[in-house]
């Protein structure tokens, strides 16, 4: 055995006789009598004790550290004694994510997760610690996607606990623990009256964002981030390779677009000549910014769409200053969908009633999944009725005259 039991209470010396004797120690009856040791993996000495009578808790204890190190799953007894909030902080540092996402996140945990749970050490946590915080974020108001969100990152991050060798189990990933449902709501894209209304009201600076959005489907950061030369008018494709994000709160930098997922989406005609009749009243203006953090290299665009000091379109300022009140004088209430993505909305609905497949939509949008447009847009699908009508009236219609019903096709020759 790589560990030994030692007896605090006695010792083993050697009698007159020159046989072994057991004798008591100066620690006799007490403190906890049972020392267990063993050498970790990483070549220091560990030990657990235990009180009189309970030898065989103190073999087996031993003997289980020695199988988990045997089948490497040892974790050091002591490495959980650290705190959540400790933890969360090297584990946030250690986020290859990018920063605008690391802030995120960093803001979601430590205003609904350090404050309940910040001060716990982590082997300590059991799926009733994780159930309770739950509750407690219920209780809070929170929509059920943005609780679902913080319970995604606090999961990912007792996930790293376990792969750190930190905890053995991930208390989140219990059978009696489950993540919060998300609000049962179906998108509901805009109509092109809506669409048209919308664009009559903002600023001729502006008017040409709605193309992008509504007839290829880009994020409202990849249209403050779309390049002149990202446009091949001539092949009809549009280049989706970068965004325009905030650090920071207000500071613009250059970003690949959502999961670094750079696309090419079909340019339709009436996209490429809204962009050309903007590109001639307002010509594209040069932009060199930051790529991907605030220390990252230079990167240098041709942007379409600027502010009239040509500088980058700050996304907190548009929304408030152009978005919404071109939506009100518009008269399209400002709901949760009718923000820049609703044009996404629309760009889905159009491509999914023309028969466009989930997975080249899916490609077009830049979902990382199929199954996510699928459980986002599948509403919008025409049933398998409608198909079936659609297909039989294609293949069949004006083949057969009016007359020629079931009765003419049963009557004999």
């Amino acid at each position: 055995m790589a560990g030994h039991i030692q007896d605090r209470w006695y010792k083993t010396t050697t009698g007159p006789d020159g046989k072994p004797v057991k004798t008591k120690t100066d620690r006799h009856g007490t403190g906890l009598r049972y020392r267990a040791r063993y050498i970790a993996p990483d070549g220091t000495e560990k030990s657990h004790s235990f009180p009189d009578k309970q030898k065989r808790k103190a073999d087996a204890w031993l003997a289980n550290i020695e199988a988990d190190m045997t089948q490497g799953r040892y974790i050091d007894p002591s490495a959980g004694a650290v705190t959540f909030a400790r933890y969360l902080r090297e584990w946030l540092d250690n986020q290859t994510t990018d920063p605008v996402t690391q802030e995120a996140v960093m803001t979601r945990l430590r205003l609904h997760a350090l404050p309940h749970l910040g001060d716990r050490p982590m082997a300590s946590f059991r799926p009733s610690h994780i159930r309770y915080w739950m509750r407690q974020l219920e209780a809070s108001g929170r929509a059920a996607s943005y609780r679902r969100s913080i319970f995604a990152n606090v999961s990912a991050m007792f996930t790293a606990a376990v792969e750190d060798r930190i905890i053995a189990e991930n208390p989140c990933r219990a059978r009696s623990v489950r993540a919060p449902r998300l609000d049962p709501r179906k998108v509901k894209p805009w109509s092109l009256e809506q669409l048209v209304a919308v664009q009559d009201a903002l600023p001729d600076r502006f008017r040409e964002v709605i193309e992008p959005g509504a007839g290829c489907g880009l994020r409202q950061g990849e249209i403050f981030g779309l390049a002149v030369e990202d446009v091949d008018f001539l092949g009809g494709v549009l280049h989706v390779v970068r965004q325009v994000k905030l650090i920071k709160g207000s500071r613009p930098i250059f970003a690949p677009p959502k999961g670094g997922k750079e696309r090419d989406v079909p340019l339709p005609e009436s996209v490429s000549f809204a962009l050309a009749g903007h590109i001639t009243r307002h010509p594209p203006m040069e932009i060199t910014l930051p790529w991907k953090t605030l220390d990252g290299p230079p990167e240098t665009a041709s942007l379409i769409f600027t502010t009239e000091t040509g500088k980058p379109i700050n996304r907190h300022r548009f929304n408030e200053k152009v978005w919404r009140p071109a939506l009100n004088e518009a008269g399209v209430p400002r709901t949760r969908d009718n923000g820049m993505h609703g044009l996404r909305h629309f760009y889905a609905s159009v491509l999914l009633d023309a028969g466009e497949s989930i997975k080249a939509l899916s490609e077009y949008l830049g979902h990382h999944d199929p199954s996510f447009t699928l459980r986002t847009y599948t509403h919008l699908m025409p049933t398998s009725e409608t198909r079936t009508r659609s297909a039989v009236d294609r293949t069949l219609k004006g083949r057969f005259s009016a007359s020629d019903g079931p009765e003419t096709a049963h009557s004999p020759s």
